[in-house]
């Protein structure tokens, strides 16, 4: 079975999103890592993706099926689910989760076989899968820039149960890519 892998970009000081709530500045290279060799390893690589209902929603939800990077089964944790379902075809389906974050993993995962699940979204679902000890790896983008206020990565977790080792540090133009393994 594939791994559960959390992933984030985050400016210098820690934080995942600006003041007035954009991660817009932390993501001035995208449509110069389309073509590398690191996003066509981590397309490779997903067999799943998990995010959470605000996550979902950041894009025009039937936006998904032949635009999105991750063209995969896409799980979804949310209180409940839309009520126009989005657009789906062979390769990308929706699946929307309402009985809790421990059977979101264990759908997404089972549906991404040997793949890996790729969590994403929002600093509050990354803390909860880390926070539940679902994760097996954490991947954090480092950005160049300072942010100085906004929503920080690692507030309100309680980090002395989270231990990591240091897998691999990779440059991608102006990002650092880390990864750790999530020590169980």
């Amino acid at each position: 079975m594939g791994k559960v892998i959390v992933g984030m970009t985050i400016s210098v000081d820690g934080y995942a999103a600006d003041r007035h709530g954009s991660a817009g500045p932390l993501y001035p290279d995208l449509a110069d890592l389309r073509d590398t060799d690191y996003m066509e390893a981590m397309i490779n690589e997903t067999g799943a993706v998990l995010m959470g209902r605000r996550a979902f929603e950041m894009a025009d939800p039937d936006w998904y099926v032949g635009n999105y990077e991750l063209q995969v089964p896409i799980f979804v944790l949310t209180h409940e689910p839309p009520s126009v379902p989005p657009k789906q075809d062979e390769h990308l389906t929706f699946t929307f989760v309402t009985d809790g974050l421990e059977s979101a993993v264990a759908q997404a995962t089972q549906a991404a076989g040997d793949g890996a699940v790729l969590v994403i979204g929002g600093v509050t679902f990354a803390r909860a899968v880390l926070r539940a000890g679902l994760a097996d790896e954490l991947r954090i983008d480092v950005m160049p820039v300072l942010l100085g206020a906004g929503r920080r990565l690692f507030d309100d977790i309680d980090l002395s149960r989270v231990h990591l080792e240091k897998l691999i540090v990779h440059e991608v133009g102006p990002r650092t890519s880390l990864t750790f393994r999530v020590l169980k």
